[in-house]
This record gives C-alpha cells, sequence and structure tokens, in this order.
C-alpha cells in the first residue's frame, strides 16, 4: 500500500497528539490544531486559512447553545433540586434507589447536560447515599458510569451533538438523507442504551449488587428524609428552567427543530429575565472538551485531504469482514479511549473513517459501525483514569478502602476494550441493532 510523504505525515501528527493525550493531562485540541497548520503548509502546500476551514463551525455553535443552556440549569440549582426529589421516590425501600438513581442519571444525562455534567452532579449524591444504605461503592460506580455513558448520545446531550454532527458531515458519502438524520441519531442513542445498560447491569448484579438487593428483603425501611434529605420547594427561577428544558425537548422531538439554535433561544430568555448568572454558566461550560472536539476535527480534516485517513480506513480494512468489523472498532477505540478522551480525540478520529470502511470491506451497516465507535470509546470510561470513574472515587464513603476501589475500577476499565469489541460484535455483527 503506497502512502504519500503528506498522508504519512498526518497519520504521524496523529499517532503523536493521541500518545500524548494517553499519558499528559492537557487539552490536544490545541495540538491538533498546531498538527494540522504543520502538515497542512509544510507538506500539502495550503494556506492558514484553508486549513482553519476545517474548524466545524455548525458543530460549535450547537455544543455552545446547548451547552450554556444547562450550565444555566445547573448553576441556578434546578437540576440538583429535581434529582433530589426523585431519589426520594424510593421512600423507605432501600432496594429500588440504586434502579432509581441509574433511571435519574438516565433522564439527567438525556435532557442535555451531557454525561460529565450528570456525573458531576449525581455521583456525590449517589455514593454518599451508597455509604448511607451499605452497597458497596464498586456496584454503585457501575450504576452511575453506565447510566451516564448510556444516555451520553441523546441529541441534546454534548457528546450526542459530537456524534450527529460528525455523522451529518459524512452523511452524503453512507447515502443517508438529510431527513433521516434525526431518527439515526436516536438509534444511535438507543443502542448505547441497550449496549451499555445489559454490560453495566451485569457488572451489578454480579459484583456485589444482587447480594446486596437480596439482603435489603430482611432488613426494616430506612427513613428517606435520613437517606435523601427533602429539598426546599422548586422557586420561580428553577421552575422556569424546568420549563425551558420542557420547551427544548418537545420543540425538537415533536416540531423538529434545530436543538442549537432553540438552545440559544431558550439561553437568552434566561439571560434577559435573570433565570441564572450568566457569568457563572458561561464558566461552568465545558470550553475544555468543545476545544478538544473542535481542534481535533481541524487535524482530521487536514489528514483526510492529505490521504491519511484513507490510509488508516485501508489498515483496518485488512483485519476485519462485515460481520467482524464491529468487533474490530469496538475493541481498537476501547483500547485508545481507556487511556484518551472518548468523545474529544477517539470519535472525532474514527467516525468520519466509516464511509470509507464500508467501502474498503465491501459492506457494513453505517449505525451499527457508528454504535461500535460510540460505546467502544465510552464503555471503558469506569476506570478511574476517566473522569466519570475518577468523579466516583472521589466522591466515596470515607469508609471505603479507596485505593482497593481505584485498582478494581481500572481492571474492569481495561477489561472493557475486550468486552466492548465482544458485545459489539455480538449486538451489531451478528445480531444487527
Amino acid at each position: 500500500m503506497e502512502i504519500s510523504t503528506a498522508a504519512l505525515a498526518s497519520i504521524i501528527a496523529l499517532a503523536i497528539v493521541v500518545l500524548i493525550s494517553c499519558f499528559k493531562e492537557m487539552n490536544v485540541g490545541i495540538l491538533g490544531i498546531a498538527s494540522a497548520l504543520l502538515v497542512g503548509i509544510l507538506f500539502s502546500g495550503m494556506k492558514v486559512a484553508a486549513v482553519f476551514k476545517g474548524w466545524p463551525v455548525g458543530l460549535f455553535m450547537i455544543l455552545i447553545g446547548v451547552t450554556f443552556m444547562f450550565a444555566c440549569a445547573q448553576v441556578n440549582g434546578t437540576m440538583e433540586k429535581f434529582s433530589a426529589y426523585a431519589v426520594r421516590l424510593a421512600k423507605g425501600n432501600t432496594a429500588l434507589i440504586p434502579i432509581i438513581l441509574f433511571l435519574l442519571i438516565t433522564i439527567v444525562t438525556t435532557i442535555g447536560p451531557g454525561n460529565i455534567a450528570a456525573t458531576a452532579l449525581m455521583a456525590p449524591v449517589a455514593m454518599a447515599i451508597a455509604g448511607r444504605i451499605g452497597l458497596p461503592a464498586f456496584a454503585m460506580t457501575l450504576l452511575v458510569v453506565g447510566a451516564a455513558n448510556g444516555a451520553a448520545f441523546s441529541p441534546f446531550a454534548p457528546t450526542g451533538i459530537i456524534s450527529n454532527g460528525i455523522i451529518a458531515k459524512m452523511a452524503p458519502g453512507l447515502g443517508i438523507p438529510a431527513g433521516q438524520l434525526n431518527s439515526l441519531a436516536w438509534k444511535v442513542h438507543f443502542n448505547s442504551e441497550i449496549v451499555q445498560g445489559v454490560v453495566n447491569f451485569g457488572g451489578f448484579f454480579l459484583l456485589g449488587g444482587l447480594a446486596w438487593m437480596r439482603k435489603q428483603r430482611g432488613s426494616s425501611a430506612l427513613n428517606i428524609d435520613e437517606i435523601a434529605p427533602k429539598p426546599e420547594p422548586f422557586n420561580s427561577k428553577q421552575l422556569a428552567t424546568l420549563a425551558g428544558i420542557a420547551a427544548l425537548v418537545l420543540s425538537v422531538i415533536v416540531l423538529k427543530w434545530d436543538v442549537g439554535a432553540v438552545a440559544f433561544g431558550i439561553g437568552s430568555i434566561f439571560m434577559l429575565f435573570g433565570i441564572a448568572d450568566d457569568a457563572k454558566a458561561v464558566k461552568a461550560m465545558p470550553w475544555g472538551v468543545i476545544l478538544m472536539v473542535c481542534g481535533m476535527s481541524v487535524l482530521i480534516d487536514i489528514m483526510d485531504q492529505a490521504g491519511g485517513l484513507n490510509a488508516l480506513v485501508k489498515m483496518i480494512a485488512v483485519v476485519s469482514n462485515p460481520t467482524t468489523v464491529n468487533g474490530v472498532l469496538g475493541f481498537i477505540t476501547g483500547l485508545i479511549s481507556a487511556y484518551s478522551s472518548s468523545s474529544g480525540v477517539v470519535m472525532p478520529m474514527f467516525l468520519p473513517m466509516v464511509p470509507g470502511i464500508i467501502q474498503q470491506i465491501g459492506g457494513g451497516n453505517p449505525v451499527a459501525l457508528i454504535s461500535s465507535i460510540n460505546i467502544g470509546s465510552h464503555i471503558v470510561d469506569t476506570s478511574p483514569l476517566s473522569t466519570l470513574g475518577a468523579l466516583c472515587i472521589a466522591c466515596a464513603a470515607n469508609h471505603e478502602d479507596k485505593a482497593k476501589l481505584f485498582r478494581n475500577l481500572m481492571l474492569w476499565g481495561l477489561s472493557m476494550a475486550v468486552v466492548g469489541a465482544v458485545v459489539c460484535y455480538v449486538a451489531f455483527g451478528i445480531l444487527g441493532l
């Protein structure tokens, strides 16, 4: 396989950026842009302006609109209070609390804040409750991270927006009409929910959760006010925030309006009427992730133009066929994501390869390949090296052995690269979900 100098340079640049992201804590979006400029100018003879055209303006604007709106809901206390009321639905039935928390985190993630924000919001609550009711911190972490990552690909959530933005860009190459993008987005979301739910609930039941739930049957009911104290009623600003979130969901699902445009409109209303402190909301937005995703997208765009992306596609095609490719993608993305950013590095790197892979291997379901990449890159995030796993460790009850919890989560997270490959192969290669 012959590779041009520009293509080889782009592959080397990407490899260096990915390796740095695995071993050093820094925002590789900046490195991605610098690498794109280096490859584009020196090896492809491009002008600086031509390199910067790779910045995903549409994706950037949608992320800004949605994350600002939900940052408002976070800083004015709406999401925290909503979560507290939901947990109290268990009343004295402690065995229901893990299930309620899983469903609650799924809902919170789905409606917009995303997996990182939902975990940051819910991990302190969930891990504290686990300590009070005697549920092992490891088992609770599987549910918290599993719920957040399962719902991460909602069209309202940042990770889902990133995925759908990349899909929309490559849709013509896949023969997907623009009118089908919305239903495809929900299909990718539900695929993630199913696979993450099966894997993480399976781990929960096998590794302490089922034994704990059986033990609860013979125990006396606990006072829900001790487990989750009753919060103050929603104030007028928080009620307005809930109404805004409901309006966003309905306008996108029912009216098929653009999620970014609606979010900008609702966020502006929040600012004008003082629903939330806009300065605090702007600070609470995930700027690091946004820069990482957009910066890596610039590098991937240059790779595509230089022929590097096509070369990587051919390498993957050598060891794959239309059935096994799902497992191969699940394994590779999981392995890289265990040490790197799932949405900031792995997804922008692998999702644009889907049209080329299908062409090279002579077939394949684009939704299955997209789902394998998305799930493979996120199923390992229970690892303590990821933000989600680290948040749960930090919030674990004082009586928990955090060094042991770290080791267990590390083993689980790394094993998920293999488990993710097997599950993606079965779910999308054999069953054709």
